[in-house]
């Protein structure tokens, strides 16, 4: 049977932070050399996308990791860890954090993440009003903007479907325009039907 059956298995396809049953997966937690039983959990989604910075963190939605964090498997242990660290200006994550022990090799490999020193903000690609944007969205631009390098003016008022999201920057998205693709800055734009 492979890993991640056999953590299906092991959780009940539940998620193994929050109890959850639906829209649950198998998550690798990294780093990690080799996916095995220890290193891989199960998760919903929303416990995902907040693990992955995708969505702002829910306060009320960890609390539960009170009970979850004295799991035996050392991958539940790990995450929260991680994950009482991003919250720890919360007076409850901080009092769960100072009675979780980790072992030496585990709290070393909670440690790899860099989470500890996180504030627990996300940040995520936002338009010029505060709305989140995603791939695939269309926009509109709200100033018009002159395209370095080319004779290009895309006007106030362009369109620009099917956006992509410059990943290490969250100013930034990349949209097509007259055929051509170029990088616009988030606070130009306004998200189509926001």
């Amino acid at each position: 049977m492979d890993t991640h059956q056999l953590v299906k298995e092991r959780s009940g396809n539940a998620c193994e932070l929050c109890h959850a049953t639906e829209n649950t997966s198998p998550y690798e937690i990294q780093p990690q050399s080799k996916s095995n039983t220890d290193n891989t959990i199960i998760l919903c989604a929303v416990c995902l996308a907040q693990i992955e910075k995708k969505e702002p963190l829910s306060s009320n939605h960890w609390k539960v990791l009170s009970e979850t964090m004295w799991s035996e498997v050392p991958g539940v242990q790990v995450v929260a860890w991680r994950m009482l660290n991003r919250l720890k200006n919360e007076a409850w994550a901080a009092e769960q954090l100072d009675m979780l022990y980790l072992d030496e090799t585990n709290l070393a490999w909670a440690k790899a993440a860099g989470d500890e020193d996180d504030d627990g903000t996300v940040d995520l690609h936002k338009d010029s009003n505060g709305a989140i944007l995603q791939n695939g969205d269309t926009v509109v631009l709200t100033k018009s903007l002159d395209v370095k390098g080319s004779t290009l003016n895309a006007k106030m008022g362009t369109v620009v479907k099917n956006i992509r999201l410059v990943p290490e920057n969250t100013e930034q998205i990349e949209g097509k325009i007259e055929g051509q693709i170029i990088v616009i800055l988030t606070k130009y734009v306004r998200k189509q039907g926001a």
